[in-house]
């Protein structure tokens, strides 16, 4: 292929044989506990990662969405390698969570 003034066109590179693209750090995750509290949150990013164990808040866009008015509470996940250490340390601080749906 061409350019009009007789170039020729720069070779595209074929998108397969580019950089594999990562396989997603969490694969699984378990529910540890909702709640609208965002000061309860941080304090469970603090007390989770200074043992190692991240989580991901899901539903905090659709909180603010909503208006704020505590209608959609926020789900507090991690992974499922470390739910049992995370339960641990919920139970080790007294925070009260729904143990209905434990796994």
């Amino acid at each position: 292929m061409h350019f009009f003034d007789g170039n020729p066109a720069p070779k595209v590179p074929d998108p397969r044989s580019g950089p594999k693209v990562p396989t997603p750090r969490y694969q699984s995750m378990t529910e540890l506990l909702r709640t609208n509290d965002p000061v309860l949150i941080s304090w469970l990013r603090a007390l989770l990662g200074d043992d190692g164990i991240e989580l991901i808040v899901l539903d905090s866009h659709m909180s603010v969405m909503e208006g704020s008015i505590s209608a959609i509470p926020r789900r507090v996940m991690v992974h499922d390698d470390h739910i049992i250490r995370a339960r641990r340390l919920l139970d080790a601080a007294e925070i009260d969570y729904d143990r209905t749906n434990l796994t």
